[in-house]
């Protein structure tokens, strides 16, 4: 204490050349305007960049917890992507179906596809849809850009569908403009390519021409487009034509489809197998 005591008096002369000095300056700042504005400037100046410098540490520091909430935000979005693509498909689809499918006695069963093969002889498609949801063998299937296939086989939850793009593929089909019909073939190579057979040679055909299903079964409701005319040729015998089409349905990004169910179908396969059965 005594040492202390011994540097304020030995030192005595700097403090008070610093309170004169203080005190010089308080009188300077508190009755000279342009001093005053000088020190309030510097001083905001100061402060202005030591909370910048402050702002930027706490940024800093929180700058993990706003990358969460970002990567929250965006799967969040994400999802709404995926409900509105979900969504604007199955509208296609609904506007897809509304003209062809006026009569009451089809209904559609939404799926998704699980599993596929496109570059075999015998393509299938599995479908997260079976027996529990109301699915049968020998229904048809479609997508919002048109015919997919039939199904072929069923378990509790999950179906298989043989498709166009298969060699024992044979679906009825028509030309949308003279609507002379034929069966619709698939031969093995391209997955968007497909040939109408039976077309009498006397049928008007024309390119770019739309394919559809004639509704001459109870599989697919007639309308249902197909594809478009591409290229049209004879037939090995020569009777008939050949008919290339690019098909509508894209079978590389097919993910949605929907299954066709035909509430009078029973009656009329009774119906046509009493017939049968008589004639005989």
């Amino acid at each position: 204490m005594r040492a202390l005591i011994d540097l304020i008096i030995k030192s005595k002369h700097w403090f008070v050349f610093l309170l004169l000095e203080a005190i010089s300056l308080l009188f300077l700042f508190s009755h000279t305007g342009y001093q005053k504005s000088v020190y309030f400037t510097t001083a905001n100046d100061v402060v202005g960049a030591t909370y910048n410098v402050i702002s930027s540490i706490t940024s800093y520091l929180h700058l993990q917890q706003e990358n969460q909430s970002l990567e929250q935000a965006n799967e969040q979005l994400r999802r709404q992507l995926h409900e509105m693509e979900h969504q604007m498909a199955e509208m296609r689809l609904d506007s897809l179906c509304k003209n062809p499918w006026t009569d009451s006695s089809y209904d559609l069963i939404n799926a998704q596809v699980v599993n596929a093969t496109l570059h075999k002889s015998n393509n299938l498609l599995t479908i997260n849809k079976g027996e529990a949801d109301g699915v049968k063998p020998e229904m048809g299937v479609v997508c919002s850009q048109g015919v997919v296939g039939i199904v072929y086989m069923t378990s509790q939850h999950y179906s298989i569908v043989m498709p166009i793009l298969n060699v024992n593929s044979k679906i009825s089909c028509r030309l949308r403009h003279s609507e002379h019909f034929g069966s619709l073939i698939w031969e093995r190579g391209q997955d968007n390519i497909a040939y109408v057979t039976n077309i009498p040679r006397h049928a008007e055909v024309t390119l770019k021409d739309t394919v559809e299903t004639n509704g001459y079964s109870d599989i697919f409701p007639s309308g249902i487009p197909i594809g478009k005319v591409q290229r049209i040729s004879d037939s090995p015998d020569g009777i008939s034509y050949l008919i290339r089409i690019t098909l509508f349905t894209d079978f590389a990004t097919l993910r949605n489809v929907s299954v066709i169910t035909n509430y009078q179908s029973e009656e009329r396969q009774q119906l046509e197998q009493q017939a049968q059965q008589e004639k005989q």
